[in-house]
């Protein structure tokens, strides 16, 4: 099952890339450039065929594809007929569009299997409702029923409210639990249509205020884990739901790229971060993982691998953006420098043409990325070979 899982992800990736050049390929025949080859996948050809001006094909290595739009730089030879067509000679908006298409058809893709899953699969997410009791460990050993079961609190048992603040999600009723400290509480609980008022006594134990991982804070603890339901949304309500997935995305990408950029040095380590930079092949191994989840039903996991494969496409086409070269958000930042320098001479009485950026200038920096994201994506594949993240241990 793992392995359909995984074959399952590259076809999903694949597809994404194909589309992702899809998109740079329409919208630059919608402004009338010129592209002269679409090919899926990578190396020697398998097969190919001229329709019009554009060779259509099919290469050895499943890899993704790529789009070949003549005079993506003024350092590139063309045919002199087709210099009225190159992509540098377009205007900024058509140029502007072409190069954000590609990402633009990965949020798509996020956007609209976030929205499927949330309308007919439901996502999994944490209840109120508690799974299991247990002893809380105090010292070394942990040993005992632990203050919730020793207060009459059974797996089931929706909570309701924690000294009479009102509960309606486990991270507020986990934060309450811990700042109440040790000591006696009033915590209601729903069973069997019911509300019952349990009195739990509190231990102190050492913990992270804010993570709950070992720490030197004192809070309070209960012994409880919650629960996990499914949740479902009618179209209009999935829609804010959709775009909050969405946002969450862009934030998570912001503090991988910002916060979590000291833990490459960890990714040979246990200590490594699940949540942390991750290859192709890595997120293709997590995807075999959820396939084959064994205590979850096959809804579950189609709707787990679609939100991975929605993921992915986020962050690919988070990445893509980023102003560097050779990626279509450097392509982009230069267009934006050209523009914005343009502008200033405008204030200054020029009347002329656009000066174009010189490429020449700007090899070495491309030249240089290319090492660094090439050495960079070789550090995370031997990392998920030698020690893969896994979900299912």
């Amino acid at each position: 099952m793992a392995i359909l899982g995984i074959v399952a992800f590259a076809a999903a990736l694949l597809v994404s890339v194909v589309l992702h050049e899809g998109g740079h390929f329409v919208t630059a025949r919608h402004y009338g450039m010129k592209a002269s080859k679409f090919f899926v996948g990578f190396g020697p050809t398998i097969w190919s065929r001229q329709r019009g001006e554009t060779e259509y094909g099919v290469k050895a290595i499943p890899a993704g594809g790529f789009v070949k739009i003549e005079g993506m730089t003024p350092l590139e030879e063309i045919d002199p007929a087709d210099e009225p067509r190159a992509f540098h000679n377009a205007g900024a908006r058509a140029r502007l569009v072409v190069m954000s298409a590609g990402s633009f058809v990965h949020f798509v893709i996020a956007i609209v299997l976030i929205y499927l899953v949330l309308v007919t699969l439901g996502t999994k997410q944490v209840s109120t409702k508690i799974s299991a009791t247990s002893c809380v460990a105090t010292t070394a050993n942990c040993s005992g029923p632990g203050p919730a079961a020793a207060a009459g609190m059974r797996l089931g048992d929706r909570v309701v409210s924690f000294d009479g603040v009102a509960v309606h999600a486990w991270k507020d009723f986990t934060r309450r639990v811990r700042e109440h400290g040790a000591g006696p509480a009033s915590l209601v609980v729903e069973r069997d249509g019911r509300r019952l008022t349990l009195t739990p006594d509190l231990v102190e134990v050492r913990r992270n205020r804010s993570t709950g991982d070992s720490g030197n804070d004192r809070v309070g603890a209960l012994g409880v884990r919650p629960g996990l339901e499914t949740v479902r949304y009618n179209p209009i309500e999935a829609v804010p739901h959709t775009f909050d997935v969405i946002g969450s995305g862009f934030t998570g990408m912001y503090d991988t790229l910002t916060h979590r950029i000291g833990d490459v040095g960890k990714i040979f380590s246990n200590d490594r971060d699940p949540e942390g930079f991750i290859s192709v092949v890595g997120a293709a191994r997590i995807g075999g993982d959820v396939v084959s989840a064994p205590d979850s039903s096959v809804l579950d996991r189609v709707g787990q691998f679609l939100i991975l494969v929605a993921a992915i496409n986020l962050a690919v086409g988070i990445f893509n953006l980023l102003p560097l070269l050779p990626l279509d958000g450097g392509h982009i930042a230069v267009l934006g420098f050209e523009q914005a320098r343009h502008g200033l001479r405008r204030l200054r009485g020029y009347r002329g043409p656009v000066k174009k950026v010189d490429f020449a200038k700007l090899l070495p920096a491309t030249y240089a990325t290319v090492v660094v994201l090439f050495g960079f994506s070789l550090l995370l594949l031997s990392a998920d070979i030698f020690n893969p993240i896994r979900l299912n241990q």
